[in-house]
């Protein structure tokens, strides 16, 4: 179900005069735009759960279930803060957790009435495994008609049912390794799980355009979101030049298919990307460079030329480059609307972005035990992302969310505590 403010002032996340760091938050009405939004996150690892931490810095109250072993990557070392992980540290902030095991009658119950107080339920088990606890598409379906079910595979429930979820077998089978790396070189994976990542993207637009339907259905929907379909889509030029017209593309290293010069090449000291979209960029940087003549030159003068004279070209470049260092180049070219970057380390990223006044670094939670966070990458005028709550440890809220479903069934005249069958659920 969905809460208004009214709902929450009310006391219907619980009762106002408990211990205010308790529950739900430290704040005693949840805000941003998706306050009063209950998630039920049965997901782990990476894509689902990076889904609903953008959905709870928006003001959702999201309840992380997870096993008795807590979320695998609680112990993907290293790095760790405290001797938490990063990678767990990266994608639950402002969450409430809760230890259930469905095996156990009592937890399945206490996982059933999660569902009947949720708008959004979570999960990304393999294809077939929450049947067993009356968790699967269907039984969710005839349960809880209202709400939005988002699952996410590896690879649909189909041909791909078998295959476990690893990003970076979504990186090799959708062609995405094929296209990078050098082309005389072997395929590379990409630095980061980047189709867990897009994939929980997807799954919040999904989610978030769901809940706007139903506002005028009333009725709630499955949402199935797997990472090859997401990989596929991410590759967005490279995957519609295939299925448009039948081009096959290759790996080019560092090199742009369609664009040039489109890439790093290397200054004084370091690396410098360039990155010259039409004609008048590159007449802007031949001039700077002090190679005006190059603009005018029958080889140079289009892009489709540069294209086909690449190895011509670039020894020109490199030659002038050698002349300064990346941040004087940097410097020079910007100045000149020519888009270009040095190549710069994590630290030197975070800091860049903070001298350029974009934030980036948050902190979640309160006082010494709050942790520093990746802001938001929304910035809104009226309703901020906040981060109140640091990413919890496991259980952390269990005795504040068992009280909570306790005041919900003792409102709704239900004294039974639920149940796991269909007659005690709804």
């Amino acid at each position: 179900m969905t809460l208004s403010a009214e709902d929450v002032a009310a006391g219907e996340y619980g009762s106002q005069d408990q211990d205010p760091a308790c529950w739900p938050t430290s704040q005693a009405t949840p805000t941003g735009p998706l306050a009063g939004v209950v998630i039920a996150d049965f997901s782990r690892v990476l894509a689902g759960p990076y889904c609903t931490m953008l959905l709870a810095d928006m003001g959702a109250t999201v309840i992380k279930v997870e096993g008795p072993g807590g979320d695998d990557t609680r112990q993907w070392i290293p790095p760790h803060r405290d001797g938490v992980s990063t990678y767990y540290l990266a994608v639950n902030r402002n969450k409430h957790s809760v230890m259930l095991d469905l095996k156990d009658p009592e937890d399945l119950r206490t996982a059933h009435e999660l569902l009947d107080a949720a708008d959004v339920f979570v999960e990304n088990f393999k294809p077939g495994g929450l049947a067993k606890f009356g968790l699967d598409v269907e039984s969710v379906a005839r349960r809880w008609p209202e709400i939005v079910h988002v699952s996410i595979t590896g690879f649909g429930t189909k041909g791909g049912a078998t295959m476990p979820g690893y990003d970076l077998l979504a990186q090799g089978v959708s062609g995405f390794m094929s296209v990078t790396g050098e082309a005389d070189g072997s395929p590379q994976r990409a630095g980061v799980a980047m189709f867990d990542v897009i994939t929980g993207l997807h799954a919040a637009v999904g989610i978030l355009g769901a809940l706007r339907e139903r506002e005028a259905s009333g009725k709630g929907q499955h949402l199935a979101l797997d990472l090859l379909s997401s990989a596929l889509s991410g590759l967005v030029n490279q995957t519609t030049g295939y299925v448009a017209c039948g081009n096959v593309p290759r790996r080019l290293g560092n090199d742009h298919p369609s664009l040039y010069p489109y890439g790093p090449f290397p200054a004084k000291d370091r690396d410098l990307i360039i990155c010259v979209g039409n004609d008048r960029q590159f007449t802007r940087l031949v001039t700077r460079l002090g190679l005006p003549e190059l603009a005018d030159d029958p080889r140079f003068s289009s892009m489709e030329a540069r294209n086909g004279h690449r190895d011509e070209l670039r020894p020109l470049l490199l030659d002038a480059l050698a002349g300064a260092t990346a941040q004087e180049w940097f410097d020079a070219l910007q100045a000149e609307g020519v888009p270009c970057s040095p190549i710069l380390g994590i630290d030197e990223g975070v800091e860049f972005a903070a001298s350029l006044g974009l934030e980036p670094v948050a902190e979640s939670g309160d006082g010494e035990t709050s942790v520093p966070t990746v802001r938001h990458p929304v910035t809104y005028s009226r309703t901020p992302a906040s981060y109140p709550k640091q990413p919890p440890a496991l259980g952390e809220d269990q005795d504040a969310v068992l009280t909570w479903l306790a005041e919900r069934r003792e409102k709704s005249g239900d004294s039974s505590g639920g149940g796991a069958s269909a007659e005690g659920v709804r």
